[in-house]
């Protein structure tokens, strides 16, 4: 049954956005057109409605889905997303950057994708446990999850409270299966969720950024200086992919000058304080008024607008477009969210002397602590269990023989930082990072290598393209 607003006259054509940067990147690989046609659609789209009884006693009916883009690899895996703004054509669309995504970062996974039409706002706790309770029931009655089949994690509007209730509902339905936590991501920690993963988009975000503005010849094209420290950063939405990308952008050295909310924007060009605004917003319902901004607008849109290094658009789909994108005063658009450009204004842009780091490999910190979580949930036992005492062993002992030697001696603090071993957390964030810095390698040795490309996007999504095709290639299906 086709979802009325994706076929609106009116309505955004995410997944055709979508296809249209693959389609401009297609043309620079070599593949069969049958085999580019099979990498770019939807291979599975479930779209379903059940019924619930809200807390008044009424019945109402609840639009869902739940896209497989890719079964290049197995599992397929992608965020489910609770948005009274959810649309099939949405729901598709994130599922194919999600087949995109894990073959820029060399993860495992198809790409798939969630969905379900509600405004969380208007549901109490109890009732948005019945309804994620249903979906999870409805995607185990098609087998559409499972840890070898579609994997789930968070995405707007949902978090590990709802990643605990699918995981506790899948339990219940297949009793006695020994991996059956590994049937989604982004858990509590308490549920075998893995240390790092709430903050690991935003992360993601920030070593991508760190990474592009290494290069000097890339800031020279720009008239930027190399190096994260004293860059100018404005950040749309203050969730949990603006928030701790602020967070680890202040401590790599660069200013957030600005913060743009639904409410509102925020700037300063000395500096402000995600923290201190997020208390501002707890204490007020919004983030206008805050104390420490020089000039605040009452238009997000407005927020976007104003002087940056850097912008990191880390809301939704399709807020920098065509009727804005002259207006953008920032050298780099780091894409937090998936989508947030479309292609008109990601040409534009590209065309007066910008620079676009994509969504398919900027925000993919996310899906990669995922599968260190999924991992871990196969595995059973925590990063780090079986050598951290091990390895801190080996250090005191690399310590004592150095002292013994040497006749020197180090303080209690030094010694406590070269002998100690690693936690969960810092592992994860080391192979995160490991991560994002090959990955962005990958992709501009890409760009480098051939002259008519003209955007970093287009260069990953050849690479992706590639290594899809090189996994259809090895199941026989083309030669």
């Amino acid at each position: 049954m086709a979802n009325p607003i994706a076929l609106s006259a009116s309505a955004p054509h995410f997944f055709k956005d979508v296809c249209e940067f693959f389609d401009q990147a297609a043309q620079f690989t070599k593949h069969d057109a049958g085999l580019l046609n099979q990498i770019k659609a939807c291979n599975s789209v479930y779209r379903f409605q059940f019924p619930i009884r809200r807390e008044s006693g009424k019945i109402e009916v609840v639009d869902a889905w739940r896209v497989q883009h890719s079964h290049h690899k197995s599992p397929t895996k992608g965020g489910i997303r609770y948005s009274d703004m959810v649309n099939e054509d949405e729901v598709m669309a994130l599922a194919a950057l999600m087949s995109y995504k894990c073959a820029v970062v060399n993860v495992p996974f198809g790409g798939a994708k969630g969905g379900i039409r509600i405004n969380t706002k208007d549901y109490t706790v109890g009732e948005l446990e019945n309804i994620t309770r249903r979906y999870t029931v409805e995607l185990i009655k098609k087998n559409f999850i499972g840890p070898g089949i579609d994997v789930p994690a968070p995405d707007y509007g949902t978090g590990e409270r709802e990643m605990s209730w699918i995981a506790d509902t899948y339990l219940t339905m297949n009793p006695g299966q020994l991996d059956a936590l590994g049937c989604v991501t982004g858990k509590p920690l308490t549920l075998d969720g893995i240390a790092g993963r709430r903050g690991a988009t935003g992360r993601g975000v920030a070593i991508a950024i760190r990474e592009c503005v290494s290069f000097a010849e890339d800031m020279k094209a720009l008239g930027l200086t190399p190096g994260i420290k004293g860059k100018r950063i404005i950040v749309q939405g203050l969730g949990n992919v603006g928030y701790f990308s602020s967070k680890v952008l202040m401590e790599f050295g660069a200013i957030i000058v600005g913060v743009c909310e639904y409410d509102g924007a925020l700037y300063n060009e000395d500096g402000l304080d995600p923290d201190e605004i997020l208390e501002h917003r707890k204490n007020t319902g919004s983030i206008l008024g805050f104390p420490g901004a020089k000039r605040e607008f009452k238009s997000s849109a407005e927020g976007l607008e104003q002087p940056c290094d850097v912008l990191i658009p880390a809301a939704l789909e399709n807020q920098i477009t065509e009727a804005n994108i002259q207006r953008i005063q920032a050298k780099i658009i780091a894409e937090g969210a998936n989508g947030p450009t479309t292609p008109g204004a990601a040409a534009a842009f590209i065309k007066n002397g910008g620079l676009i780091i994509p969504d398919m490999y900027c925000n993919a910190g996310g899906v990669t602590v995922s599968y260190f979580e999924w991992l871990k949930n196969l595995s059973h036992i925590a990063f780090g269990r079986m050598d951290r005492r091990y390895t801190e062993t080996a250090n005191l002992n690399i310590v004592n023989m150095v002292e013994a030697v040497t006749g020197g001696s180090l303080t209690a603090i030094q010694r406590k930082i070269i002998v100690k071993g690693p936690s969960e957390a810092e592992l994860v964030n080391s192979g995160l990072e490991d991560t994002m810095i090959r990955s962005y390698h990958e992709i501009r040795e890409v760009f480098v290598a051939n002259p008519k490309i003209t955007s970093l996007r287009t260069s990953a999504l050849v690479s992706s393209i590639d290594k899809i095709a090189i996994a259809y290639q090895n199941m026989g299906i083309w030669p």
